[in-house]
């Protein structure tokens, strides 16, 4: 999928999402406007006629099936329902259910709306102390969610293992493919995948320590407003480590001299809602280093999106680095 969205294939999707925004009651008025591009393209959508938001999110083809779409949702829907978390509300369509389609280059493009959050991405110069305390609260209260909740029938989200981030057959690409990764850096990225492998295999996927989190709890996927924050994009929701969730918080910054007091804030808010025994601790430092691992191939495979090109080279040299700093505690 390297090169998937060059502006003339986004120009397409807003098209066919314009073409849509009558399925969500907006008028043919509507402004669509391009918000973010990474695994899906997001669209904003303005309507002067009544002044209603909505967020059109089209989906990457070859990612997601539809089955998959609506279980997210579902699960979206029900912790929103429940209280347990704040985050954009999925909307249901004119035609029923919550997916539309349209058609490009003779394949469906699946499309779902949200209500429109206001609020701030949080930033890396910020002082994240008293967010990751807050996010360890929220990420705490999905996991109990996740343990208590009977998921409806037919649900089916993506399992995140070893093999699927990482491994033998990952979602996101292999990290081998990596940008600018020499044969030296090959050498220390294999050993410590391979470290990885043994440490995940030893911890296992007992239901205490393994269940459906959110998997991109990243600053870019949170919203501030007004001292609350708000959980967006659960589209890569599914079946993983639930201290997989600190990793992804840490996404992108993981080698910033704040990561081990960011943890100790994670951990604090985690702690207020729910157990997390000290050998949890211990293992997130191993979420840290598969994640970054996961990314570095996701930026191979995802070459032609932003966050893919603000990375580039530099991405990698800091996973070797953070590689080389975890083979030296291993």
């Amino acid at each position: 999928m390297t090169g998937l969205y060059d502006d003339v294939f986004v120009e397409e999707l807003r098209t066919g999402a314009q073409d849509l925004v009558a399925e969500w009651g907006l008028s043919p008025r509507s402004v669509v406007s391009l918000l973010h591009l990474s695994e899906n393209a997001t669209f904003r959508v303005d309507d002067p006629e009544t002044g209603a938001r909505v967020v059109l999110r089209v989906h990457r083809p070859g990612y997601h099936n539809r089955q998959e779409i609506e279980s997210e949702l579902a699960w979206l829907a029900d912790l929103i329902d429940r209280g347990i978390v704040n985050a954009p509300r999925p909307y249901q369509t004119r035609s029923g259910g919550h997916i539309a389609e349209f058609k490009n280059c003779g394949e469906s493009r699946q499309v779902v709306g949200f209500a429109f959050m206001p609020g701030r991405e949080p930033s890396p110069t910020d002082d994240l102390s008293d967010s990751f305390r807050r996010l360890g609260t929220i990420t705490a209260r999905l996991h109990d969610h996740a343990r208590r909740w009977k998921s409806p029938a037919g649900f089916q989200r993506k399992t995140w293992n070893f093999d699927t981030t990482i491994g033998r057959t990952p979602y996101w690409g292999d990290w081998r493919d990596g940008l600018g990764l020499t044969i030296e850096g090959k050498e220390v990225l294999q050993r410590t995948a391979k470290a990885l492998e043994t440490k995940l295999h030893i911890w296992g996927t007992g239901p205490e320590r393994f269940g459906l989190i959110h998997a991109d709890l990243r600053l870019a996927n949170l919203l501030i407003e007004d001292q609350q924050i708000a959980v967006i994009d659960f589209d890569d929701c599914g079946f993983g480590w639930f201290g997989f969730d600190f990793a992804a918080a840490v996404s992108f910054i993981e080698t910033d001299d704040s990561i081990p007091d960011l943890q100790t804030a994670w951990v604090e808010g985690y702690r207020c809602c729910a157990e997390f025994a000290d050998a949890d601790v211990a293992m997130l430092p191993v979420f840290v280093m598969l994640r970054r691992l996961q990314l570095t191939a996701w930026i191979a495979s995802h070459s032609e999106t932003p966050t893919a090109q603000a990375m580039g080279v530099a991405y990698i040299e800091g996973t070797i680095e953070l590689a080389d700093r975890f083979l030296s505690t291993t």
